[in-house]
């Protein structure tokens, strides 16, 4: 990928964002090859300093980014931005409704500068009776089915990292890649619109089928009825876990040969999936039984020679060590902003083989804020007063390791 700069290298991607939904979009199209200049406000986009759960936003959603750190409530530093924006090709906000319009960067106001951008507003909910509210990764998950489905019975509960956002910043940058498809035809732009809802309701869209197939509403995932036999999680002797399917009658064949289960390899009324899901409480505890006598790594060999699909139980800190993301370039070192190493999940996609990789750390606040203006034509001294007069910020040096 460095080699060629990506598939998208040559376009501008000015970006309005923060928390994870909208930088998440425009980290596609980082990792993809596209200048993505990130505008924050003076003292930096308050994602930085989040702290607990969200103090690894920043890191993982802001690599291959420029950062341009300018007071967009001056004169000066709109008349900054609004001359990326002609330049651009792409413009990526997460704002509240109306927000920007109010700064004079809605999409009538950028398009009519500039037809040929793709604006793209990621939002809580599409347009219709909801597109007021507030939304949060967390209501998407709860109003939209996720949560039911992912917690036992009367305790909804929302999934283990933010899939709502990171999969509606994916929809956003979808919509863009077609509307720059299209641009090449038209020569004009659009507004494309991604929302946290409505991107639940697709995520969720397989349980709605099911009901309108079945009549029945699909039970929460603890407790529902598994399309096959085996398919759990299962305690090795060493007491760790390990997750087990068998997922096709040619699979249940070979599963019995492996593990010396004649009886059940010669039960006729076995050889189908339903059937055997039908006895699955018959199944079930002489498994448990089974796999307990392994340890999770023979047991993971045994797995793994038969070709059944299986799956230790890690966590997400494990995945450091982990030797297929070590071996296939999963894994991208970089220095984070305030210092220090960390290694981040690289976009899940190759080219020709290739993982798309590492251009530019995480920025620091302003990092490239005297690089933009002077590509914008802004002479030194012009630079200089701007800074005096805290218009613009600039990144002090790299931290010591």
């Amino acid at each position: 990928m460095s080699e060629t700069g990506g598939p998208l290298k040559g376009l501008r991607v000015l970006e309005f964002t923060h928390m994870v939904m909208g930088p998440a979009a425009g980290l596609v199209l980082a990792d993809l090859g596209a200048e993505v200049i990130k505008v924050e406000p003076i003292g930096g986009d308050k994602t930085r300093r989040l702290k607990g759960s969200g103090a690894g936003y920043f890191p993982m959603y802001n690599r291959n980014k420029k950062s341009l750190a300018v007071d967009l409530k001056s004169e000066e530093g709109k008349a900054i931005a609004l001359a990326l924006a002609d330049q651009a090709d792409i413009f990526i906000e997460n704002f509240r409704p109306g927000a920007l319009d109010a700064l004079g960067f809605g999409y009538e106001a950028l398009a009519a500068r500039n037809p040929r951008l793709i604006y793209c507003s990621e939002k809580g909910f599409l347009d219709g009776p909801y597109a007021h509210r507030t939304a949060l990764d967390e209501v998407a998950q709860m109003m939209g089915g996720l949560a039911y489905m992912t917690g036992p019975p009367g305790r909804p509960l929302r999934a283990g990292a933010s899939v709502i956002d990171v999969t509606g910043g994916m929809f956003g940058a979808i919509g863009v890649l077609a509307a720059l498809n299209e641009r090449q035809t038209t020569g004009k732009g659009r507004h494309v619109t991604a929302s946290l809802f409505e991107t639940t309701v697709f995520l969720v869209g397989q349980h709605i089928a099911q009901y309108a197939v079945t009549g029945s509403p699909a039970a929460p995932m603890p407790t529902r009825v598994s399309a096959w036999a085996v398919y759990d999680v299962f305690d090795a002797k060493d007491d760790e876990k390990v997750f087990v399917g068998v997922v096709s009658d040619s699979q249940w064949t070979a599963f019995c040969k492996a593990f010396d289960l004649a009886d059940w390899a010669a039960d006729a009324s076995l050889a189908g999936n339903n059937d055997r899901v039908a006895r699955r409480e018959e199944i079930l505890p002489r498994l448990r039984a089974l796999f307990a006598g392994y340890s999770k790594q023979d047991l993971m060999d045994k797995l793994e020679k038969i070709g059944l699909p299986f799956a230790p139980i890690q966590r997400p800190e494990d995945l450091l060590d982990d030797p297929h993301l070590l071996a296939s370039g999963g894994l991208l070192d970089m220095e984070l902003p305030e210092g220090g190493a960390v290694s981040l999940p690289a976009l899940p996609i190759t080219l020709d083989d290739h993982r798309p990789g590492l251009m530019l750390d995480p920025p620091r606040i302003g990092a490239h804020s005297v690089e933009i203006l002077k590509s914008l034509g802004h002479a030194q001294d012009q630079i200089d007063s701007l800074i005096s007069r805290g218009l613009v910020e600039v990144s002090e040096a790299q931290p010591a390791e």
